[in-house]
């Protein structure tokens, strides 16, 4: 089983069937709310979007915003999601590592779609400090992950000292990976993010949540 630090490795080998899970049936009316919700939140901004990944959600902000900036850490990842039909003009892509987020452009939001869940615990203030630096003061954050349904995830593999849990992910070649992911609760998101956000709104369905705030 592959070290739960690689992250880019799984994802990079789960990319050309990774956007199937956007395809379960009992999650289409989440999804469908989920991504009104979304649009809604950022159309006519100019959105940097954190950890893109195939681009499943870069399409979807692009209908709305007027600008996106998709960053991942991996260039093979991104090679999927500048293979779709965007928006010319609108969406461009660069490889930047979430954690240090070297890009130099204006921004008055930020968009991280199922990203939360994969940053550990004690990394999670780190970021909020590096995205407070990159972004405009009072620029609007964006982020939804999965809320944890039982039947309906991955069960629970471990627990670490700091809190992280972590799940076994399988790909369809057999090979197994361990992968951080958490699903705090309202409280423990409103704890970590105070410090550096402001009007922080929370919204649960049943698969999925969704929260906006202004960074400060």
């Amino acid at each position: 089983m592959t070290d739960s630090t690689d992250m880019v490795a799984y994802y990079t080998k789960r990319a050309p069937t990774f956007e199937d899970v956007y395809e379960k049936p009992e999650r289409q009316a989440d999804l469908a709310q989920l991504q009104e919700r979304v649009c809604d939140a950022l159309r006519d901004h100019h959105v940097l979007e954190i950890a893109c990944g195939t681009g499943y959600w870069t399409e979807r902000i692009a209908a709305c915003a007027a600008s996106v900036l998709a960053t991942d850490v991996s260039a093979d990842i991104i090679a999927y999601a500048r293979a779709k039909d965007l928006p010319p003009g609108k969406v461009r892509f660069a490889v930047s590592d979430a954690y240090k987020l070297d890009v130099q452009d204006t921004f008055n939001a930020c968009f991280a779609g199922f990203w939360w869940s994969h940053v550990k615990r004690e990394d999670q203030g780190p970021f909020l400090a590096r995205l407070g630096k990159v972004l405009q003061k009072d620029s609007l954050l964006v982020m939804i992950d999965n809320a944890f349904v039982e039947d309906g995830n991955l069960p629970i593999a471990r627990t670490d000292q700091e809190g992280n849990t972590y799940q076994i992910r399988t790909l369809p070649d057999g090979e197994r990976f361990e992968v951080v992911k958490n699903f705090p609760t309202d409280s423990t998101l409103r704890k970590k993010i105070g410090p550096y956000a402001r009007d922080i709104r929370i919204q649960r369905l049943t698969h999925y949540w969704m929260l906006t705030c202004r960074l400060k």
